[in-house]
């Protein structure tokens, strides 16, 4: 009987290793979606979140069952509450993905980024698609160090994010406000993303070490 209970709790990693790679895929075309005006991959990315979410909900019911059933403690309920705060950040950053291809959608068929904010939105995808490949290599090995190198990663999102401020604040900005708003809410959107793959890695590292990430660098 424990044996069953033991792989329920290991078919709730895997589940969890499955949504990083739906997030990530939504991800990367949702940023090629709203660099390309790409109409036909922004409707794939806002139908595929049915896939994330559908997932979030039979990982929740998983826990509530295994907690009625089994009243876990110590580090098995610590697995369970880590995995719930893990599935719903993931959650969340398959929304992100889905506003960023609503706003290519909005805005096609023109391209919501102006040619002088391309180079930036792409890299700024491309740290995204890191950090949810990085939180997805966290959840599966339980690699504290991996988990806790995030935070630099999310250090180069924010630099990204006051960057694209630095430009749309420019006296040379001449593609008004509609565009300006988009942006600002396309940064708003990758800086959250981040800010949610970091919450994935510090919550594998709580699950393995008993800490928390920022517990551990001041001890170290």
């Amino acid at each position: 009987m424990r044996d069953v209970y033991h792989e329920e709790l290991d078919s709730l990693a895997d589940k969890l290793v499955e949504m990083t790679r739906l997030v990530r895929s939504a991800m990367s075309r949702a940023v090629t979606a709203l660099l390309d005006a790409d109409l036909r991959l922004s409707e794939e990315v806002i139908t595929a979140d049915e896939q994330v979410n559908k997932i979030d909900t039979e990982i929740e019911e998983t826990v509530f069952d295994l907690m009625a059933r089994q009243q876990p403690v110590a580090g098995d309920l610590r697995t369970l509450v880590t995995t719930l705060r893990m599935s719903s950040d993931l959650e969340r950053m398959g929304d992100l993905a889905v506003h960023i291809a609503k706003t290519a959608r909005r805005r096609h068929p023109e391209s919501a980024v102006p040619p002088e904010l391309q180079s930036t939105v792409l890299e700024m995808g491309q740290i995204a698609e890191r950090m949810i490949a990085k939180a997805g290599s966290v959840i599966a090995s339980r690699d504290v160090e991996m988990g806790l190198e995030l935070d630099a990663d999310d250090d180069q999102m924010d630099r990204l994010h006051r960057r694209l401020f630095d430009i749309l604040l420019s006296p040379k900005w001449k593609h008004g406000v509609e565009p300006a708003v988009d942006i600002t809410l396309a940064g708003r959107y990758f800086e959250r993303f981040a800010d949610h793959a970091v919450h994935v890695a510090e919550n594998v590292v709580y699950l393995v070490t008993g800490q928390r990430p920022q517990e551990i660098v001041e001890a170290g």
